[in-house]
C-alpha cells in the first residue's frame, strides 16, 4: 500500500514539474530513465522517491563535491542559523573576511581580493566586468564548446552558438577559437583585447581537458599582450581534479578565478571571484561597481567555510586522485572489450567523461545505467559524451559498483544492436 502510494505521489510531482516549470525537462529525463524526484540524499548515494537507490554521478556538474546531505556542513549552517540571518550586502561581516582570507590562502600565487555572488554565471560576469574597467578594453576571447554560465557577459562567453542565437544580439566585443589552439588564440588577441576566459576542463563541452602547455602559452601571451587571464575553475575547483584547483596542474596563476558549485557545500548557494591586487585598483575607485544582495551572504560564507575545512581535513582532492586511478583501470578494460560503444575516456580526477561513438548512444546508456542503479547523463553540448563526477568522497567499492554498472549497461546495448559509429 505506501509503495503505491509513492508512487502516485511521484506521478503527482511530476505532473506538476511539467505542467508549471518545464515538461520538455520532464519528458527527456523520462527517455533517458532519470525521472527520479530525489528523496533521501546520503554521501554518494540518492534515493527515487518510490525508494530506488542510485549512485549519483551527476552531482549537478560538481556542486556536490563533498556528498549528498553532508553532516557536518548541515551542523554548521544549523548552528550560524542560531545566530545569523543573510546579512546586509552592503555591510562589512566577519563571515565575509575569514572566507576571502581562506580562499586567498588556498588558491594559487598571489590571488588575494574576493567578489561574492551566487552563482557561477555572476562569477564569471563579475571577472568579464573587472577585465573590461580594469584594462580600459573591450574584447573578450573565450573558446568554442565552452560554457560560463547564462548571465549576460557570460552567456556572450559561451562557446555554443545554440545557447547564444535566441538572445541575439549579445553584448559586442566576443570572439571564440578552439580549445587548445594556442596558434588560434596568439592569431586573435589584437591591442583591444581585455581578458580571455577558459576552463582548465571543459565540462558542458564534453570533459576536455587542457594541457599544460596550453595553460603555460595563455599565461605567457597574456603578460606580453597586458591582457587579464580568467580561469573558470566552477566545476573543477576544491579538488574535483585531483587537486584543490585545476590550473596547480600547470602552475599558472591566472589574474581571476572564478568559482562556485561546490563552494557552497550542496547546501547553500555562493559563488566567487578572486582576483590579483594590481586588479584591485578599479574596485578601489569604483568601490560600489558590482553589487549582489545574496552574494556572499553571512549564512553562505559560514557554510562555504565549512566546506573548504571538509574538503582540506579530509584530503579530498588526494582521494579523488586515487578513485580516479580506479576508475581509469576500469575504464581501460570497457574500452577494450566495447570498441562498438566506448571510443575514448577523458579524465582529470573525478572530472570524467566517456566518448561513445556515436550520438544515440549517451541517451541510450543513461537508461541503461539507471536500471542499474547509476545517475548519469550525457552533456549538453556533445550528447555522445557522458560525464561521470560523483562525489569526492565516493569509497573504492562504490568506484566498482559504477564500473560494474557500466560493463552491464554496455553487455545491454550492445544485445540490443543498432550501432553506428561516426
Amino acid at each position: 500500500m505506501r509503495k503505491e502510494r509513492l508512487a502516485e505521489e511521484k506521478r503527482e510531482a511530476l505532473a506538476a514539474y511539467a505542467r508549471y516549470v518545464n515538461p520538455q525537462k520532464v519528458r527527456v529525463l523520462k527517455n533517458a530513465g532519470l525521472d527520479i524526484i530525489e528523496g533521501k540524499r546520503e554521501g554518494a548515494y540518492v534515493w527515487d522517491m518510490n525508494g530506488t537507490r542510485y549512485i549519483d554521478c551527476v552531482t549537478s556538474a560538481g556542486s556536490f563535491n563533498v556528498g549528498r546531505r553532508n553532516p557536518e556542513i548541515i551542523a554548521a549552517l544549523k548552528q550560524a542559523l542560531d545566530q545569523y540571518d543573510l546579512g546586509g550586502f552592503l555591510m562589512c561581516s566577519k563571515p565575509k573576511a575569514d572566507l576571502a582570507k581562506k580562499l586567498s590562502e588556498i588558491t594559487p600565487g598571489d590571488l588575494q581580493y574576493v567578489m561574492y555572488g551566487t552563482g557561477g554565471g555572476e562569477a564569471n560576469d563579475f571577472a568579464i566586468k573587472l577585465a573590461r574597467g580594469f584594462t580600459m578594453k573591450t574584447e573578450v576571447i573565450s573558446t568554442l564548446k565552452a560554457y560560463h554560465g547564462h548571465t549576460g557577459f557570460s552567456l556572450a562567453a559561451i562557446g555554443r552558438e545554440e545557447y547564444r542565437k535566441p538572445f541575439e544580439p549579445m553584448v559586442p566585443g566576443f570572439r571564440h577559437v578552439p580549445f587548445n589552439d594556442l596558434d588560434a588564440m596568439k592569431n586573435t588577441v589584437t591591442d583591444e583585447t581585455a581578458a580571455i576566459i577558459i576552463e582548465p576542463v571543459q565540462g558542458e563541452g564534453g570533459i576536455h581537458p587542457a594541457t599544460d602547455q596550453y595553460l603555460q602559452g595563455l599565461r605567457q601571451l597574456c603578460d606580453e599582450r597586458e591582457v587579464v587571464l580568467i580561469f573558470d575553475e566552477i566545476q573543477t575547483g576544491f579538488g574535483r581534479t585531483g587537486k584543490m584547483f585545476c590550473c596547480e596542474y600547470a602552475g599558472v596563476v591566472p589574474d581571476i578565478m572564478t568559482m562556485g558549485k561546490s563552494l557552497g557545500g550542496n547546501l547553500y548557494p555562493i559563488s566567487a571571484a578572486i582576483y590579483r591586487d594590481e586588479l584591485n585598483d578599479f574596485i578601489v575607485t569604483h568601490p560600489f561597481i558590482h553589487l549582489s544582495t545574496f552574494g556572499g551572504s553571512d549564512l553562505g560564507c559560514i557554510v562555504g567555510m565549512a566546506a573548504v575545512d571538509y574538503i582540506m581535513k579530509n584530503r579530498l582532492p588526494e582521494h579523488a586522485a586515487a578513485m580516479g586511478e580506479r576508475f581509469q583501470k576500469g575504464f581501460d578494460d570497457l574500452l577494450k572489450r566495447y570498441p562498438e560503444l566506448l571510443l575514448e575516456v577523458r579524465r582529470k580526477g573525478l572530472m570524467m567523461g566517456l566518448q561513445y561513438t556515436n550520438d544515440s548512444i549517451g541517451p541510450r546508456m543513461s537508461y541503461q545505467l539507471a536500471r542499474h542503479g547509476v545517475m548519469a547523463i550525457y552533456t549538453g553540448n556533445e550528447p555522445s559524451v557522458m560525464r561521470l563526477m560523483p562525489v569526492l568522497g565516493i569509497r573504492p567499492e562504490e568506484v566498482d559498483e559504477v564500473l560494474d554498472a557500466l560493463d552491464k549497461s554496455m553487455a545491454e546495448i550492445m544485445k540490443q544492436g543498432g550501432i553506428e559509429k561516426y
